[in-house]
């Protein structure tokens, strides 16, 4: 079996799923750091790897594969790690809420996104904590009540962890970055706390992969 490569940036919600995955599947991989305020993915290099400019994208089984849901999902298929319910009304609800996070409130509360709002707004004093709990609470609060279908027990929809679980976590660790209250949203609290006591999870963690 071929090397596994994760061209990874330590704060990047979309790579942080790709580490927990790994860990999950119990597969070793070598991380490539992208710097991402340099804006090494928009070198040439790394345009090579990943047309779009962006983190991640991993080298797995000969191929070369981009976004990470797509990421995700071959990883589910090819090692089996059950993320989602086989059962399609449950499967599709809990799709619902990956995506809710991953194609809803991260696409407009990321570094590129983040960025632009400041230059427009003159880099006014703020602008980046304001733009992040503008988008970000009111999307985990749909989040919060889409929870509501499942049994947290303990994590997002039963008793093991899977793709709602690895996409709640880094957009939380987003949350907590700028400031946006999440207190009072008990069941994203709850897979939150069940989920940093997890191998896989506390050992993809951000802090842990920054560069030094």
């Amino acid at each position: 079996m071929s090397e596994v490569v994760l061209y990874d940036y330590w704060r990047s919600s979309a790579a942080y799923r790709l580490r927990i995955a790994l860990n999950l599947a119990g597969l070793s991989y070598t991380s490539v750091p992208v710097d991402l305020v340099a804006r090494q993915q928009k070198t040439s290099e790394h345009l090579a790897r990943n047309p779009q400019g962006l983190v991640p994208a991993m080298e797995i089984d000969g191929q070369m594969l981009t976004q990470s849901l797509a990421i995700l999902d071959y990883l589910d298929t090819t090692r089996d790690l059950r993320l989602l319910s086989k059962e399609p009304a449950t499967r599709a609800r809990e799709l619902a809420i990956a995506y809710a996070i991953a194609m809803d409130i991260h696409p407009i509360c990321n570094l590129q996104v983040i960025n632009y709002a400041a230059e427009i707004t003159g880099n006014r004093e703020n602008v980046k904590e304001d733009w992040m709990q503008q988008f970000m609470r009111p999307g985990l609060i749909a989040v919060e009540e889409l929870l509501a279908g499942f049994e947290q027990a303990p994590y997002a929809c039963g008793n093991k962890p899977g793709l709602v679980d690895i996409c709640i976590v880094p957009q939380l660790y987003n949350a907590h970055r700028w400031g946006v209250d999440v207190s009072d949203l008990p069941r994203l609290c709850a897979i939150e706390t069940a989920c940093a006591a997890h191998p896989a999870f506390s050992a993809a963690y951000p802090d842990k992969h920054k560069p030094a």
